[in-house]
């Protein structure tokens, strides 16, 4: 990756804050072109912000300092606002607000196991029996009582039948893998190492060990054992282990529901752009991403940008995680700092430190009730994604957090002068390959992405090692073309 292809793909906002060290001015609004420059929700100073009641001078700034004004941007003529958060401690802000939820908000719920894909375990999953229950056979073959060679009984014995008839040294009966074993064998002889002679007697073509092929009561566990211990996330192989133990439910903590606002007059939902209209393209992104971090998806919802239908949807959301998509900045028609004041919601975060999605942001509305404002931009609104709904998410679904993990670069990587930046990769390798395409408006790279850089202030060079976010789709995703 060039100096030169890199610039390319930064926004306008973003490629004057790297040429004007975060000191020129940004803004917008709406859905689909909300800035992401550096002071795209006004002047800031450097006071460090955290937990609090919601700042209304801080937050909207006086005359003289949006878009569309002569004032100079000094610090007579801006009233002095909170200093965006670091995008460590805003995931870790966003997690200490999910596990301050009063446990009854999260109560445990008893879930059938075809529902329960996905979730985490509330309990430990303990043994109802002995598994196996009885004695059963490994493989086709006979079971065979002493010594050979063996007389074979002509009944067989099948999965699922009663207790068959015991054996007596000498004597073997055809089974099947899974049937109970007679009383007195001695071990289970293979089908392809048998063979019967004229006489019909069944010899051994090798040699066999006492208990040979025989899964004997209990060999997996015993009934009380601790099979998986609490906040084990279930998957397919989860669900087969509980059904084997003798469960029909699972006690599982619940998904925690999430409703998407989309926000902007600008958006179409079908056909192409035109007449200044551009498509939505966070309406059908955020669900199927939000359910991949656990979140039950209630409704997507598309209000324009109408202050009071924002105001109502706020007020009346049974949601436990409310998302809105742009707005989060201070024009004419962003409405979301507003709003959440008039309800009298607590911000939490209010910009952080990261490139794209500067101006997104995090309130407690109700203590069991978070909404999380992300930037209108496309690659902004997933960089507010995985910095505030993530961490938030996996809390209130019990999920564990990842290990977190490096690779070292491929090629160099611009980045802000003061700002993390989140750039999407693929891995090639031991290495992580920095796409094009990486602008706050654009979802080519991430689209392509494995998962996303984090570079540090001032870029990466190749070779340095940077933590890197995997993708929901990263594990699923087959080796393809690298979008370079």
């Amino acid at each position: 990756m060039t100096a030169r292809s890199d610039l390319d793909d930064l926004g306008v906002e973003e490629a004057l804050a790297l040429v004007n060290e975060g000191n020129g001015s940004g803004g917008g609004s709406g859905s689909g072109g909300q800035g992401d420059g550096p002071t795209a929700e006004g002047a800031a100073v450097p006071a460090p912000s955290g937990e609090g009641v919601y700042d209304v001078e801080a937050d909207h700034p006086g005359p003289g300092t949006g878009p569309g004004t002569d004032g100079d941007l000094t610090p007579t003529s801006a009233p002095a606002r909170p200093r965006a958060t670091p995008w460590p401690q805003a995931r870790a802000t966003a997690e200490r607000a999910a596990r301050q939820v009063p446990r009854t908000a999260k109560a445990p719920v008893s879930v059938p196991l075809d529902a329960a894909l996905g979730l985490v375990l509330a309990a430990p999953l303990a043994a109802l029996t002995d598994l196996p229950s009885f004695d059963t056979s490994a493989m086709d073959g006979w079971a065979v009582a002493g010594p050979g060679p063996w007389a074979v009984r002509e009944a067989g014995v099948l999965a699922g039948h009663a207790q068959p008839e015991p054996l007596t040294d000498g004597s073997a009966v055809r089974i099947a893998t899974g049937a109970r074993i007679p009383y007195d064998t001695t071990a289970v002889l293979r089908s392809e190492h048998g063979r019967t002679d004229d006489k019909g007697r069944l010899h051994a073509t090798r040699d066999m060990s006492h208990g040979q092929d025989i899964r004997p009561r209990g060999q997996e566990c015993r009934s009380g054992d601790q099979l998986l211990p609490t906040g084990t996330f279930v998957t397919p192989a989860v669900l087969g282990l509980a059904a084997a133990a003798g469960y029909d439910t699972l006690a599982a903590i619940p998904r925690p529901r999430a409703e998407v606002l989309v926000l902007g007059d600008e958006l179409l939902t079908g056909g192409l752009p035109h007449d200044g209209l551009i498509r939505d393209a966070l309406g059908p992104m955020l669900p199927p991403w939000l359910r991949s971090l656990g979140a039950d998806v209630v409704a997507v919802r598309r209000l324009g940008d109408d202050a009071e239908a924002l105001y109502a949807a706020l007020k009346n959301s049974p949601a436990e995680l409310i998302v809105t998509t742009g707005g989060t900045a201070s024009g004419p028609v962003d409405h979301v700092h507003p709003t959440l004041r008039r309800l009298g919601a607590e911000l939490l975060v209010n910009g952080v430190q990261v490139r794209p999605g500067h101006p997104m942001l995090l309130a407690r509305i109700k203590e069991n009730q978070h909404l999380v404002g992300l930037p209108g931009n496309p690659l902004a609104a997933v960089s507010g994604l995985l910095t505030l709904a993530e961490p938030l998410l996996r809390t209130l679904a019990g999920r564990a957090a990842p290990e977190p993990y490096t690779l070292p670069l491929k090629d160099e990587v611009h980045g802000h002068p003061h700002d993390t930046r989140l750039i999407p990769v693929v891995v090639r390798g031991d290495r992580a390959v920095p796409l094009h395409y990486n602008g706050p408006a654009m979802l080519r790279g991430i689209a392509a992405a494995e998962a996303l850089a984090v570079v540090p202030p001032g870029g990466a060079r190749p070779g340095q090692e940077l933590e890197l976010l995997d993708l929901p789709w990263a594990a699923a995703a087959e080796a393809g073309a690298c979008f370079t």
